[in-house]
């Protein structure tokens, strides 16, 4: 069969080891491709790869898009949600970030536990530290709920180092800003649930909710 024949409408089941096309719905005509259209799309992204020149310039501004619970297989859902919206089988597709010139995937576990939770993966997103779970801006010394195990563990992170650059900083967030999350750019905390003084322990000692963190220790962040 070359390129040009249509397999038939009603029993589509056509397969092919190098093809991407393995699920194919009904009622449309599909031209199956043969291997070389595969080869030769490979050999493209290489080449590609091989000419790429690195940028060497000074970067003006850092975003750092956190996609919270974003795994592997969740991005393999996008990207079979977008195609498959789009007419197409969905798994050949190419999400926008993965078209960037250089992507890496990163290992998400706590010192204490191999499922991680928000606020240690942010801090170690921010900060390149793991933590203990459930803990924020903190690393392993801190002990979840424990206040006077966070004295000398507290980490500084991206904000900070930004603005002692004397870069300006801000949050941008879909959920709460004193969620763990976007906690973990600018709190220290043994809880991630201490988001305000009423969620504050009796005897949280020299403890300090993270909104208040945020509005007085962190005023000057936008």
């Amino acid at each position: 069969m070359d390129g040009s024949q249509f397999v038939d409408r009603k029993r589509i089941y056509y397969s092919l080891r190098l093809s991407k096309w393995s699920c194919i719905s009904e009622d449309r005509y599909i031209t199956p491709p043969e291997a070389y259209v595969w080869r030769k799309e490979s050999q493209e992204i290489l080449k590609n790869a091989l000419n790429r020149k690195l940028n060497t310039n000074v970067a003006k501004n850092v975003i750092l898009f956190i996609g919270d619970g974003m795994g592997v297989s969740t991005v393999t859902a996008a990207r079979i949600l977008r195609g498959q919206k789009q007419g197409r089988p969905g798994e050949e597709t190419i999400l926008e970030f993965e078209k960037f010139p250089h992507v890496a995937l990163s290992k998400t576990y706590n010192i204490d536990k191999q499922t991680s939770d928000s606020g240690a993966t942010a801090t170690a997103l921010m900060a390149g530290i793991k933590a203990n779970y459930y803990t924020i801006g903190v690393d392993g010394r801190a002990k979840y709920a424990n206040c006077s195990s966070i004295k000398n563990a507290k980490v500084d992170g991206m904000v900070n180092w930004s603005k002692n650059a004397g870069k300006s900083t801000g949050i941008v967030t879909s959920t709460r800003v004193t969620h763990a999350t976007p906690a973990a750019a600018y709190a220290h905390a043994p809880q991630r649930e201490w988001e305000s003084d009423i969620k504050l322990p009796a005897n949280h000692g020299e403890c300090k909710d993270i909104a208040y963190q945020l509005i007085v220790d962190q005023s000057d962040m936008q």
